[in-house]
C-alpha cells in the first residue's frame, strides 16, 4: 500500500438547530440568554436562504459533500463531533450553549461513513455524565469510532484505532484545550467521565502527550492527534500552538489536526508532516445569523491529506470548497473557491506553504 487519504473535518455540531429539522427531533428548549428555542435558528436560516425540509432526510446536512467525498475515496474519515448525542441528561449549569442530537438521529452521521469522532471537545458534556455515556453508547453501536472522551481517564485518553490494508493502523487521539471553552472540571479522572483535558497547550503538555502516543504506538502506525483548541474567530494562531504542534511532529506524530475556529485558519507544512490549525466548521446551524461576515464563515472545506504509508510523509492535500446553504452543503463556487485558495495562500506563506486552485475547483497544496 503507498499511500492513504484521510478526510478530515473541523466542528460537526448536529445539535440544536439541525437537530431539529432530522426525522426524530429532541427537546427544542434552550438555555441561551437571547434564544430558548432551537428552532428559531432554523427560521433564521429559511429567511437567510428559502425553505428547509422538516422533517429532512438523515443525509441532508452533509449534502453534495457525501458525492464530493465519494469521489475522492478516502480511506478514513475523521471529523470533530462537537454535540452530544442524547435525550438524557440535564443541560450542564454555567454553560450559555448547548448542543445535543437526539440518538434517534444517528443516521446524520453514518450517512457521512464516518471512521472516528473526535470528542476532546468543549460540548461532549453539555449533558453531563449521563449524556456523556449515551453519546459514547449510541456512537459505538452506530459503529464509529471515539477519541477524548469516556468514562474515566483510561477510556478518555485511549486512540481510536482503525485497521489499514496491509495489516497496518491509523490511530487518532482527541484532545481538548483549556482556551476552546473546556472546563477543568471536565478532565477525565480515574473512576471519573470527562474528556482528555489539556490545562494548557504548551510544548510541555506536547511532550506528555507525546509519551503517550509512545506507550502506545506501533513503529509502523500512522498517528493522527486532532485537538480543539483556541478562539472562535480570528486568522492568527499564538506562538504556543505553533510550539505544541511542531513538538508533536518532532515527537513522531503525522498529523495535527486542529479545530474551533469557525473558519479555516492556516495550514501548515511542516517536515514533511501536515498541519491544520483551524479547519472551520463542517456542519452547524449558524445560517442567518450575522456579525462575521469578513471570515465568510458559510464558506467550508473537506481536507483530504494523502500520507505515504510507510514514512506518514505528506505526499499531497486537496481541500475541496464548499458552502452551507438551507443547512445543506453544496459546492462552492468558482469564486467562492478563489476567494478561499487566496486566503490559505497568504495565511499559509510565512511559513512557505502556498496553496493555489485547481481546475475541478479544489484547493491543491502547490
Amino acid at each position: 500500500m503507498a499511500d492513504v487519504t484521510l478526510f478530515l473535518a473541523g466542528d460537526v455540531m448536529t445539535g440544536r438547530g439541525v437537530d431539529q429539522i432530522l426525522p426524530h427531533p429532541g427537546s427544542p428548549a434552550l438555555r441561551e440568554e437571547l434564544v430558548t428555542d432551537a428552532r428559531r435558528y432554523v427560521a433564521l436560516a429559511e429567511a437567510a436562504a428559502g425553505r428547509v425540509p422538516r422533517p429532512a432526510p438523515p443525509e441532508w446536512p452533509w449534502g453534495d459533500a457525501l458525492r464530493l467525498l465519494d469521489a475522492e475515496r478516502p480511506d478514513v474519515r475523521i471529523v470533530n463531533l462537537e454535540s452530544a448525542v442524547t435525550a438524557r441528561g440535564e443541560h450542564v449549569p454555567g454553560k450559555g450553549i448547548h448542543y445535543r442530537m437526539h440518538p434517534a438521529n444517528v443516521p446524520c452521521l453514518t450517512a457521512a461513513r464516518l471512521d472516528v469522532c473526535a470528542l476532546g471537545n468543549n460540548h461532549v458534556l453539555d449533558f453531563g455524565p449521563t449524556g456523556l455515556a449515551e453519546t459514547l453508547d449510541t456512537l459505538r453501536a452506530a459503529g464509529i469510532r471515539t477519541a477524548g472522551a469516556g468514562r474515566d481517564a483510561e477510556e478518555a485518553w485511549r486512540p481510536a484505532t482503525v485497521p489499514l490494508a496491509g495489516g497496518r493502523r491509523l490511530l487518532v487521539w482527541s484532545v481538548g484545550a483549556a482556551s476552546s471553552g473546556v472546563f477543568p472540571h471536565w478532565a477525565a479522572r480515574d473512576g471519573r467521565p470527562g474528556v482528555a483535558y489539556l490545562p494548557e497547550v504548551s510544548s510541555a503538555t506536547a511532550g506528555e502527550l507525546a509519551q503517550r502516543i509512545a506507550a502506545t504506538a506501533r513503529p509502523a502506525d500512522l498517528m493522527v492527534v486532532s485537538v480543539h483548541w483556541g478562539s472562535n474567530w480570528g486568522h492568527e494562531v499564538p506562538d504556543e500552538h505553533v510550539a505544541f504542534a511542531h513538538a508533536l511532529v518532532d515527537a513522531g506524530v503525522h498529523v495535527v489536526h486542529g479545530h474551533s475556529s469557525h473558519h479555516p485558519r492556516p495550514v501548515e507544512r511542516y517536515r514533511d508532516r501536515l498541519i491544520l490549525y483551524g479547519c472551520g466548521d463542517l456542519i452547524d446551524d449558524y445560517e442567518g445569523i450575522g456579525g462575521q461576515e469578513a471570515y465568510r464563515p458559510e464558506l467550508r472545506l473537506l481536507h483530504l491529506p494523502t500520507l505515504d504509508a510507510d514514512t506518514g510523509e505528506l505526499r499531497g492535500l486537496r481541500l475541496v470548497p464548499v458552502r452551507m446553504r438551507r443547512m445543506r452543503l453544496q459546492p462552492a463556487t468558482p469564486a467562492e473557491a478563489g476567494w478561499l485558495a487566496d486566503l490559505l495562500d497568504a495565511l499559509g506563506r510565512p511559513s512557505g506553504t502556498r496553496f493555489a486552485p485547481g481546475p475541478d475547483g479544489a484547493i491543491t497544496l502547490r
